[in-house]
This record gives C-alpha cells, sequence and structure tokens, in this order.
C-alpha cells in the first residue's frame, strides 16, 4: 500500500479547479487534467499506466498539505472524485448488511418480541453464506440502496447537513469504491476512498421501509482517493468530537476479510443492471459500515466533528455536523398550462 498513488482534487477561487499528488508534507499538482474522472479516463482510453501517467504529469507546483488540510489556505479539497462537468454524471450509491456489526446494530434497532431474526439479520446470514461465490459463478445478491447524484458528495473539511425534513443524521465510516464506465459500457474499478456515508438513523429506526429515504443524504469522500488499492483488509477508527474533547470512538474493520460479501460479488450486483453501465457515467459506491455512534446511543449535536481514518488510506477525514434550523417547507409544484 506503501508505494499506491494517492491524489487529491483541489479548487482555487482564482485558478480553478487541478489534481495533486499527495508527497507528504507536500502536494504536487499535476499538469493538464483537472479531475481525477478525466484523468483516469484518459488512462483508460489510452491504456497507458496510471502511476506512468500520474509521474509523467508532475508540475514544478508544490502547496504545503497541511494548510490545505487543515482549511488554512485558498486552495481548497473537493471531494476525492466526482463527474466534473455535471453532478447527473454520477451516481451515489452503497450496499448495506456487509459487516456483522451493521447487522447487529440493525437488528437492534428493529427487534420485535421473541428475539426472532430480523429481516436485516436474515440478509448478512444469506450473505455469510452465500457472498463469496466461487470463480464464474454469482452470489448472493446483498442490500442496495441509492443516495443521490453528484451534489450529495461533500470534501474532507466540510458540513454535513441534517435538513428540515430529517429526524436525525449521523456518520457511518465506509470505504467507497470509485468507478467510471467507459465508452463501451465497460465498468473500471479506479480506486478506493475514505467515507462517510452519513444516515438518518433515528428515520430508519422508525420502520426498515424507511431505509430508502434515510440514505437520502449528504456524504463525504477523501480527502484523498488511492488509485488501484486493493481490497483485503483496512483497520482504523472513528470518532466524534464534541466541543474539541473526544466523545465517543471506536475500531472499526472493513476489506474482504472482514465482510460477508467479496467485493467481486457486490460489484457484480451493482453492475448488472443496463442503467449503471451507461457510457462515461461515474460511479462512488459504499461498502458498508463496521461501527457508528447510533449503535451506542450517542445522538450527535450541531458542530459536532466526524473523523474516519483507514490505515493506508491517507489522511483521515472530517467533518463537522449541521443541523438546519429553517422549519419545514411546502414546495409548491407548478403545473404547465
Amino acid at each position: 500500500m506503501n508505494n499506491k498513488i494517492r491524489l487529491v482534487q483541489l479548487c482555487h477561487p482564482n485558478l480553478g479547479r487541478r489534481v495533486a499528488l499527495v508527497t507528504e508534507p507536500q502536494l504536487l499538482l499535476l499538469n493538464e487534467f483537472r479531475s481525477v474522472y478525466e484523468l483516469a479516463l484518459r488512462a483508460i482510453e489510452t491504456r497507458m499506466n496510471i502511476s506512468a501517467m500520474v509521474n509523467s504529469l508532475i508540475s514544478d507546483e508544490k502547496i504545503d498539505y497541511d494548510s490545505v488540510y487543515e482549511c488554512e489556505n485558498e486552495w481548497k479539497l473537493l471531494p476525492s472524485f466526482d463527474y466534473p462537468d455535471s453532478p447527473f454524471g454520477c451516481m451515489v450509491s452503497g450496499t448495506g448488511l456487509t459487516h456483522k456489526n451493521s447487522a447487529l446494530n440493525r437488528q437492534m434497532m428493529h427487534q420485535s418480541e421473541g428475539n426472532k431474526p430480523t429481516d436485516s439479520i436474515q440478509m448478512y446470514e444469506w450473505g455469510v453464506k452465500g457472498g463469496f461465490p466461487k470463480e464464474g459463478e454469482i452470489g448472493i445478491q446483498p442490500e442496495w440502496f441509492y443516495k443521490g447524484n453528484g451534489t450529495v458528495l461533500k470534501a474532507h473539511g466540510q458540513s454535513l447537513d441534517i435538513p428540515s425534513y430529517a429526524d436525525d443524521g449521523g456518520e457511518e465510516p465506509e470505504l467507497a469504491g470509485i468507478y467510471i464506465v467507459d465508452r463501451q459500457g465497460v465498468p473500471w474499478r479506479i480506486g478506493l476512498s475514505t467515507a462517510n456515508e452519513f444516515s438518518d438513523h433515528v428515520m430508519e429506526k422508525k420502520n426498515y421501509l424507511y431505509l430508502a429515504p434515510s440514505k437520502l443524504r449528504e456524504c463525504a469522500i477523501g480527502p484523498e482517493i488511492i488509485i488501484d488499492a486493493d481490497f483485503e483488509e483496512y483497520k482504523g477508527k472513528v470518532s466524534v468530537i464534541r466541543n474539541g474533547k473526544l466523545l465517543w470512538g471506536s475500531d472499526i474493520k472493513s476489506g474482504e476479510k472482514n465482510m460477508s460479501h467479496s467485493l467481486a460479488n457486490l460489484e457484480y450486483h451493482h453492475f448488472k443492471y443496463a442503467s449503471h453501465r451507461i457510457p462515461l457515467q461515474a460511479h462512488v459506491h459504499f461498502f458498508g459500515a463496521d461501527a457508528f455512534s447510533f449503535g451506542n446511543q450517542i445522538e450527535l449535536q450541531n458542530g459536532d466533528t466526524m473523523e474516519v481514518e483507514w490505515n493506508g488510506l491517507g489522511r483521515s477525514l472530517k467533518n463537522t455536523l449541521n443541523k438546519v434550523l429553517d422549519d419545514e417547507k411546502i414546495i409548491a409544484i407548478k403545473m404547465i398550462q
């Protein structure tokens, strides 16, 4: 992992967007490309090794990473990946019940009298039994959810909103897979990014059929994308900081060694749909959480900082929680005449 390419996306108020290579403690700006999407697509289309391409694009421009990371520089971090021309070119989605602790938290949410296994536990167990199919075979399909288009993606240092119509909001520390569909409709995995999937667990707890709207929230990826990262095993930490002090924290694990589905099985069941293989489409796909504060009865407050760190995936991702205080308002729909 130490030799993997670490990239960030940046934006300057006067100079616009750029891509930079992380070489601690500096960021080396790359020539020619203004997004990871464009760089990776060129590598796909030319069949050029992306590491060699990145090294050939390094400019003489250097930026202090610390000042950017601490939001003290005119250069600001963007989400580690996006579709640069339009948010509609990017699908943001995820796969749930892939980690045992997540299934147990769902079990506690929806436990009925008699302690019978919930649908969540049953689906997790299906993954344990059928989520690692033999090569050439199709395994059991996982839970799948939609989060939105590229407008929901936020960067390191940005806030994640609890909108006026929400019941709550809480972190979900995850790995996110980054993909591009080429001009022939073939999906390519570009790399992995640290991610906070951020969901409304109070809404979900009311009834598991509310899972779909509970996922329609902002989320964060970054600060870095690790190009061509493996998916074998990752260990890390998730923390909630309140008023400068640790409120809650937990060790977390992910990757195939800690999941009920193989990466190949998760990818197949996402990209089997023709609408998920539209040429030049970008995808950010979350792979599930191992722990989150809601499972420990922690209620986040306005201004709390959520931090996710995975060993081997660059610097940690930090986002503050922002509770929108406006009252929920009816949106009047007009009729064409």
